[in-house]
């Protein structure tokens, strides 16, 4: 993303906690985005920010998605659960907040600008697995995800300290178990974390290229806004069982299908997303730590209340725009009748944030527009029944997220397939100058990718079907500097060209590697 700086945004909420010698109550630190931290102030008067930093709202597409300030403040952990309540219920959409362990964490993470993930791959984007995909998309049910959004939803609550939180936990660990029967390639195991409720991850391990990993994830945790008590009944039927239910269908068909993939497939049902993402941010950190490839992460929250016209909702903040442009091409391939959308989420809404902060690439498809979403979450009204008694929407992210896992499951170590072509350019540009690659004729169903490197600050655009310009293109990553990359999937067989435009005053210098699958 162009000229910002992106918080590394999640940390516990109880371990930097403590106790405020006036009243008992615990403090806490939080970042907080800009409309979070004016619902604060309206709760808290006398709040005051320590630290405030501007930054870009998107890690993925950049500069178009505007500026957005980020402020670090101490508060009352009794206030956290009524700030959630006030960003649900003023601006309709979740999170806008996130939790350090101190004072100099939060300032650390301001500060602090992503780094990529050090063995992080960027995938090829291929879409050549239809004989596989197709098969399997009849065979998911929309009556199976009923069940599960039904089942998920007779706990009285889901909240990540309460009985009934560690109860539903268990409950996803069986069920998974129990697709798992008979595939000794598979593991399910729970994580735990610094609280009662565990995460629940089931992996299936990859044959020829496992040190590579794809990420399914959603939340399994429920909250009631208004209600903090332990047997307050927080159904989340849409939020987040809905997520839950898509996901254990696309495991139970791959599973029963024998499906067997190359890259390693980690399915995984996050505790604590509610309070801050807690669950996803401490496996995001995890992973990183210990050097595992993820080569892309699909985070699966509400996806059962359609509230737009669209289908699916591709949000374009704190994602990644070249894997975000590979989900809309899965859709048009393998789901052509839906309708795609765009929106926005804001600061620290879901979980793909924690992976976004830790520099893997994350996408989050939704169920509606923002301002369209479920209007029930966060209450006793989020229902099944108030879905519809149905869960045909849900079935649409389904069936994504089985082609999202066989496509990017399926690939193998990174050999260069036949019929590849790798063509590298050197040039330099200096303000507003722009230069011109291609065409480059591209296979029906071939990856193109373009890798620039360099000096300076240049941006790159890449289009297909005529030469790109600063106002029309397929792909423009964003990012400060010149080290950019663009990957597009090109079907039917066509021409793709590349540009490279001078952003900043003096002279900008860059390598450029393009690779595609040419046309015979």
């Amino acid at each position: 993303m162009q000229r910002r700086i992106i918080p590394l945004l999640l940390a516990g909420l109880c371990l930097g906690s403590q106790a405020d010698p006036l009243n008992g109550s615990k403090k806490v630190w939080i970042t907080v985005g800009d409309a979070a931290f004016t619902q604060l102030q309206k709760l808290a008067p006398k709040t005051v920010a320590k630290d405030s930093r501007a930054m870009t709202a998107s890690a993925g597409i950049g500069r178009q998605a505007g500026l957005e300030r980020v402020h670090l403040v101490q508060v009352d952990e009794s206030q956290l659960h009524d700030l959630s309540h006030a960003v649900h219920h003023e601006l309709n959409r979740c999170g806008g907040f996130a939790f350090h362990t101190s004072e100099a964490a939060g300032r650390k993470a301001l500060l602090q600008q992503v780094v990529p993930a050090p063995l992080a791959s960027r995938p090829s984007y291929t879409i050549d697995n239809q004989s596989v995909v197709n098969p399997l998309l009849p065979q998911l049910q929309d009556s199976q995800i009923a069940s599960t959004i039904i089942d998920l939803s007779a706990f009285t609550n889901r909240y990540y300290t309460s009985a009934h939180g560690v109860n539903s936990s268990n409950w996803i660990k069986q069920r998974w178990t129990q697709l798992a029967t008979g595939r000794p390639d598979v593991t399910v195991e729970q994580y735990s974390h610094s609280w009662a409720q565990k995460s629940v991850i089931l992996t299936i391990k990859g044959t020829d290229n496992a040190s590579e990993v794809v990420v399914i994830g959603g939340h399994q945790d429920s909250i009631n806004g208004s209600d903090r008590s332990e047997n307050a009944r927080a159904p989340g039927a849409d939020d987040d069982a809905s997520g839950i239910a898509s996901m254990t269908e696309a495991i139970r068909v791959m599973l029963n299908s024998g499906y067997k993939p190359r890259r390693t497939i980690k399915f995984m049902a996050y505790a604590a997303e509610e309070v801050g993402l807690r669950g996803s941010d401490d496996i995001a950190r995890r992973f990183k730590a210990d050097n595992v490839n993820v080569v892309g992460v699909v985070q699966l929250d509400m996806t059962n209340y359609k509230g737009s016209d669209a289908d699916i909702y591709i949000y374009t903040d704190y994602t990644d725009s070249s894997q975000n442009n590979f989900l809309v091409s899965l859709i048009n391939t393998y789901l052509p009748t839906l309708r795609v959308g765009y929106d926005r989420c804001g600061y620290a809404c879901s979980d793909h944030a924690s992976w976004s902060s830790q520099g893997f690439f994350a996408s989050m498809p939704f169920e509606s527009a923002m301002n369209d979403s479920n209007p029930r979450i966060h209450t006793t009204g989020d229902t099944y029944a108030n879905s519809g008694s149905q869960a045909l929407h849900a079935l649409k992210f389904a069936r994504m997220a089985v082609a999202f896992a066989v496509e990017l499951g399926s690939d193998g170590p990174s050999i260069p397939p036949p019929g590849e072509k790798v063509e590298n350019f050197t040039g330099s540009v200096t303000r507003n100058q722009k230069l011109n690659y291609g065409p480059f004729k591209v296979a029906a169903g071939g990856g193109f990718v373009a890798e620039m490197t360099g000096t300076g600050d240049a941006d790159l655009y890449v289009r297909k079907g005529s030469a790109p310009t600063t106002s029309s293109y397929d792909c423009r990553p964003y990012k400060s500097g010149s080290n950019e990359t663009c990957s597009l999937v090109v079907n039917p067989a066509g021409d793709v060209y590349v540009m490279v435009n001078g952003y900043t005053s003096g002279t900008s210098t860059y390598n450029l590697k393009v690779t595609y699958r040419a046309q015979p």
